[in-house]
């Protein structure tokens, strides 16, 4: 029997083993996209427990954690009220036995063993001595703080998502400032300027024409705006843009197509209509859509951006905890839109006009791999041409739900089939978390354990040489190159 999560944890060969160890333990890790908090690296944040790490406070935190509470029957006062941090953290202890099978179960000792050297297993009885353990060094080491945390775990660059409203300012400090190892980079994410169905999109126009300088009163001061904001987040290092997309807009009537600057004219009535506070008709809303997602698209494109496209969730479906505690609260789920259709005339479109930008696809619903990494197929390369990018178009790593064991050897296996799993950008944290970089280790001792495997049955060349370039590609260097930071 093996021991619980040692040395060779989900490397089940000896291949595996190797190339873990040898070819992947030690890769730098880009963190291309996450959600962490820029001010917490620029003021070195250190945090005052394991509850807040793990859990957080004033209903920012993991929702992950919060979601698996919920079901084993905890109190919201335990999860997002105000309970005292032992409290939470003994709450979370009491759950970690009903969570063997799910992630969280890995992740959480992972997290132990890696930033606290604590191989003890949490549970209610474990839960005081490994509290007081993991506090201690929370005050007391330097690698825990978050500059600390980011150079222990080789962290080359991260991607934050911000705002095009955002001052940025925090990333120009931590420039300024240089104390930083790692490469920290802002991200465009500008969701609440295509979201013209949402009810603070007329407010949300004003404050980003306050960041831009200018009145926005027209489509196209709209479309001057924003990128002004892309140039502004150009000169702090971005080089990615994230949407993060219910369904995948495309609506282009004929006439749209048809007459320069027809579409434009036509959605001034909309967008003047949606300034005032009036409601968008669906259709009218999907065209808004598709016209800001393929102007913003362009704009990548010319500064050599990676767009990245999240689609598929289905947020905040539970309208009691959304008055309750407001969105992004752990109350999400996965969609069902169909996606294939409308995603080919989206890339189609873009390529026609030489304006696809490197594009990497996620989707929260597995049943949409093989429709995106298909389409995404019909867009490498440039049949005028144009430069070969040696994996252009991404099928992303298994996102939110889907970024346990198998869905990540699911996303891997597919991507192997129908295109080439040796170009693949690899994992990301997604994550509000600095505890969570472990799960890059997870990753990879996934990738190795899929690849070992492959090797000792022979349906593949037991050639380190070969494999463990592949690994440490995955793991780090095709990222590195993917978003040009070298």
């Amino acid at each position: 029997m093996k021991t619980f999560m040692d040395t060779d944890f989900l490397l089940n060969s000896g291949t595996a083993r190797r190339l873990y160890h040898e070819a992947a333990a030690e890769e730098p890790i880009f963190d291309y996209h996450c959600h962490l908090n820029p001010r917490e690296i620029a003021e070195n944040t250190r945090f005052p427990d394991l509850a807040y790490m793990w859990l957080g406070e004033n209903l920012y935190g993991d929702h992950y954690k919060w979601r698996v509470l919920r079901a084993n029957g905890i109190s919201e006062k335990l999860i997002t009220g105000d309970a005292e941090p032992w409290d939470k953290f003994l709450a979370w202890a009491e759950t970690m036995p009903a969570l063997i099978g799910n992630p969280l179960y890995h992740w959480t000792h992972l997290e132990l063993q890696r930033y606290f050297d604590i191989h003890e297993v949490l549970n209610k009885d474990s839960a005081r001595s490994i509290w007081e353990a993991a506090n201690e060094k929370l005050q007391k080491d330097p690698e825990l703080s978050t500059l600390g945390i980011l150079k222990k775990f080789k962290v080359y660059a991260l991607g934050t998502t911000d705002d095009p409203a955002d001052s940025l300012e925090w990333h120009e400090k931590i420039r300024r400032d240089g104390a930083c190892t790692t490469r920290v980079l802002p991200s465009f994410r500008p969701d609440r300027a295509l979201d013209i169905d949402n009810p603070g999109f007329a407010g949300y126009i004003g404050t980003l024409g306050k960041a831009a300088g200018w009145n926005i009163a027209t489509v196209r001061d709209l479309v001057a705006a924003l990128e002004d904001r892309i140039a502004f987040f150009d000169k702090l290092g971005c080089c990615a843009a994230d949407h993060g997309l219910e369904y995948i807009p495309f609506r282009i009537t004929a006439e749209d197509r048809g007459t320069e600057g027809a579409w434009e004219k036509e959605l001034e009535a909309v967008f003047a209509g949606a300034l005032e506070g009036k409601s968008p008709s669906a259709e009218q809303a999907e065209s808004w859509k598709t016209f800001i997602l393929t102007r913003l698209a362009a704009a990548y494109h010319d500064r050599n951006w990676v767009m990245q496209i999240h689609a598929a969730a289905l947020r905040n479906i539970n309208s009691r905890a959304l008055e309750t505690l407001g969105p992004n609260t752990g109350y999400d789920a996965v969609h069902d839109h169909p996606a294939a259709a409308k995603l080919a005339r989206l890339l189609d479109y873009l390529a026609s006009s030489g304006k696809l930008p490197k594009t990497i696809l996620y989707s929260l619903n597995p049943k949409d791999f093989y429709s995106l990494a298909t389409i995404m197929g019909g867009f490498q390369g440039d049949p005028a041409g144009g430069a070969a990018i040696p994996g252009k178009m991404q099928l992303g790593s298994a996102w939110w739900f889907l970024d346990h064991r198998d869905g990540m050897e699911s996303q891997m296996r597919l991507l192997g089939n129908v295109g080439l799993l040796s170009r693949f950008v690899g994992m990301l944290t997604d994550s509000r978390s600095f505890l969570s970089y472990p799960r890059h280790e997870y990753f990879r001792r996934i990738l190795c354990s899929l690849l070992g495997n492959w090797a000792e049955e022979g349906e593949i060349p037991a050639d380190f040489g070969l494999l463990g370039g592949m690994v440490r590609d995955i793991s780090f260097g095709n990222a590195q190159r993917y978003f040009e930071t070298v």
